[in-house]
């Protein structure tokens, strides 16, 4: 069990640090949003160029790891929706809390953690990540929403909207410039290498400490009874159906992902839900609530993580 604590305690010690350094003053939540402006804008699309750039086509566009990924997303989404018509939920409010149960937080403490684990496919795993969560589920989530809120063509301008914002969004720009530079078998100069290298190995250490310093001041109370599902479906149902959908792959007649991809699938499924959800989740006048999962999540992921990380170190 040690091992495993190595494994996840630098990573929640960064989590706590950027928590600790908020509650003392020494940083605002206004600095976290700085912060994270940079991972977002810079070290992140360094990272995943970086990625992208440096490999064969083959090993980014991996068909079986994009469709077991988000066959097991939709799962999810599909089970989500289930449950909130059982419990008479409106269609709205159950869209916030499938948003929270099927989105990963998959650069800020996936990437990290990862890093640690399956250094060799991290990166991959990452890019691979960020085109099924913010080309597919994050899209398609945003259309339902707003297509519960009534009017016929409002999801579709929501989909025009977002396709819009993706096409400006420096992650979806630097994965695009990463797939040219792959395709076209480019080699880069080298100052340039490097100073992109520089801002990409920030990522890590920065994201973590602003999960911190974010996590700072959100509620809890009173809001157990309606986070506690959100919780359990994001961090054992969603791994869990990914799992599923990945051994499933050879049955369908698509090739077997390797065990590291495997796991590295099954590992960025079982993370906290992605940093903006609150904010998603403002859109729809169910802020706290999303501040309140994404605080509870992220506190319960470092139980579940180590578990799951035992459980892989022992079969």
């Amino acid at each position: 069990m040690t091992d495993i604590l190595s494994i996840t305690g630098p990573i929640y010690l960064a989590i706590a640090l950027g928590y600790t350094c908020t509650r003392f003053g020494w940083f605002t939540r206004a600095d976290m949003r700085v912060f994270g402006q940079f991972v977002i804008r810079l070290a992140l699309p360094g990272l995943l160029f970086s990625a992208v750039a440096s490999r064969d086509v083959a090993d980014i566009l991996n068909a079986s790891y994009l469709l077991a990924y988000l066959c097991g997303t939709l799962t999810v989404i599909g089970l989500g929706l289930w449950w909130g018509q059982r419990q008479q939920l409106a269609f709205t409010d159950n869209m916030v809390a499938v948003m929270g149960m099927s989105c990963s937080n998959s650069g800020y403490v996936g990437y990290p953690i990862l890093l640690l684990t399956l250094a060799p496919v991290a990166a991959v795993s990452l890019a691979l990540n960020m085109m099924v969560e913010n080309l597919m589920v994050i899209p398609l989530l945003l259309v339902l929403a707003e297509r519960g809120r009534g009017g016929g063509g409002h999801g579709l301008q929501v989909l025009r909207r977002t396709v819009l914002q993706l096409a400006r969004n420096p992650l979806i720009i630097s994965l695009g410039l990463g797939l040219l530079v792959a395709l076209m078998r480019w080699r880069l100069p080298e100052p340039l290498s490097r100073s992109i290298n520089l801002f990409a190995s920030a990522s890590a250490g920065l994201s973590l400490f602003v999960i911190g310093g974010t996590l700072f001041g959100l509620p809890l109370d009173g809001m157990g009874r309606q986070i506690a599902p959100i919780v359990v479906a994001k961090l054992l149902l969603h791994p869990l159906a990914v799992a599923l959908a990945t051994v499933a792959l050879p049955m369908v007649g698509l090739p077997a992902l390797t065990p590291s991809l495997q796991l590295a699938a099954v590992m960025l499924a079982a993370m906290p839900m992605m940093g903006i959800y609150p904010i998603l989740a403002q859109s729809y006048n169910k802020e706290n609530l999303g501040a309140a999962a994404l605080l509870a999540t992220t506190v319960v992921s470092f139980f579940s993580l180590s578990g799951l990380l035992w459980l892989t170190r022992t079969a």
